[in-house]
């Protein structure tokens, strides 16, 4: 009794220590390659979470054996397994450049510090067989190859660059045009003008230089004085005092401004028809009074609160209407023109790209 006890003790010690002592696994993808091929040992610890594992490190072009090269090692993959272990797994690619069968030593991995070793493998490589009896049949590397050519892919691009061409041909033919016929459209003109009674004074000042009121052509002399008051009123006061009567451009001032003023006109107005139509003959100094009352109607009435700057905005004929229309259209035109065209480049160059660029 006592043997099996001290038996089953020793394989649960044995048992225990086997399973804390890490599993180092090395297999290889393909046991045998043609010369220059590659081939891909992967190197595989199964160890407790928390240990800590370092795979062999081996530099680009460095040998593992004499013959066999190792090109590259891939990232350490870790996997979760049962019983709180995980699996480590490191990939490594390898070459060979001699036909011979090689031996691939043991991978030694530490694991907390301590070397374990895996197992050992084999490597055959391959050569080529080359029939030295007939070297005439050694032929070099082909050239690349022309692949022959087919209308039908290159018609699409064919065509939609001469449609290209066609639509840039009209779209400068209309950009032409559009340059030679210069704008119809006048631009807007800002005038500065004078105030209404800037410009009877104006006037006024003239008759007096002329010396008129001591002229004996008196119905000259009423004639430009009533002239000028009636361009004064007609644009001060907004009405066509041109075309009106004396009569009626008293009656209509009577609505607007104080009798007083009014009375003073009335006798200028009066004294003019007289002249003009009845060959009254007036004296110097009521000729003289008549300029004064005038002087003084215009400067009580006077407004000095209009703008002095007049917008004088262009007056199209039906032809030039016409030229404007037909020359936004020939502008729209253009750029739809354009637009398209640049569509259609944008498509020949990514066929072109998509035939050749391959």
């Amino acid at each position: 009794m006592k043997r099996i006890l001290v038996i089953l003790a020793c394989l649960g010690i044995s048992l225990q220590m086997s399973a804390q002592v890490p599993t180092i696994e090395a297999r290889i993808d393909s046991m045998q390659m043609l010369i220059g091929e590659q081939v891909h040992l992967t190197l595989s610890v199964a160890v407790k979470e928390g240990q800590q594992v370092v795979f062999p490190f081996f530099q680009r072009t460095q040998t593992l054996t004499p013959g066999v090269e190792v090109l590259e090692m891939t990232e350490v993959d870790t996997t979760s397994i049962d019983n709180n272990m995980q699996r480590l797994s490191c990939t490594y690619t390898l070459t060979s450049f001699e036909d011979t069968i090689y031996y691939l030593p043991p991978m030694k991995v530490l694991v907390d510090g301590k070397e374990y070793n895996s197992k050992n493998l084999a490597l055959k490589v391959l050569t080529l067989e080359v029939d030295t009896l007939h070297p005439e049949q050694f032929f070099p590397p082909k050239d690349i190859q022309d692949n022959p050519f087919q209308w039908s892919d290159w018609c699409g691009m064919f065509w939609m660059a001469w449609l290209l061409l066609i639509f840039m041909a009209l779209a400068y033919y209309v950009y032409t045009r559009i340059r030679d016929n210069k704008s119809i459209v006048p631009p807007i003109k800002f005038v500065r003008k004078a105030l209404p009674h800037q410009k009877a004074m104006k006037e006024i000042e003239k008759i007096k230089q002329q010396r008129m009121t001591t002229s004996e052509n008196q119905k000259e002399y009423y004639t430009k004085l009533t002239d000028t008051l009636r361009v004064y009123l007609q644009d001060r006061f907004g009405f066509n005092a041109m075309e009106m009567t004396s009569e009626e451009i008293i009656n209509r001032l009577n609505q607007e401004e104080d009798k007083t003023k009014i009375d003073e006109l009335t006798e200028l107005f009066r004294t003019a028809d007289l002249v003009k139509f009845a060959k009254h003959e007036a004296l110097i100094n009521e000729n003289d009074r008549n300029l004064a009352n005038a002087i003084a109607f215009i400067d009580s009435t006077k407004r000095e609160d209009v703008p002095t700057v007049e917008q004088i905005k262009p007056q199209l004929t039906k032809e030039q209407l016409l030229n404007r229309r037909t020359r936004t259209v020939a502008k729209v035109l253009l750029g739809m023109l354009v637009l398209v065209s640049l569509i259609i480049l944008a498509y020949v160059i990514w066929q072109l790209y998509s035939l050749v660029g391959y």
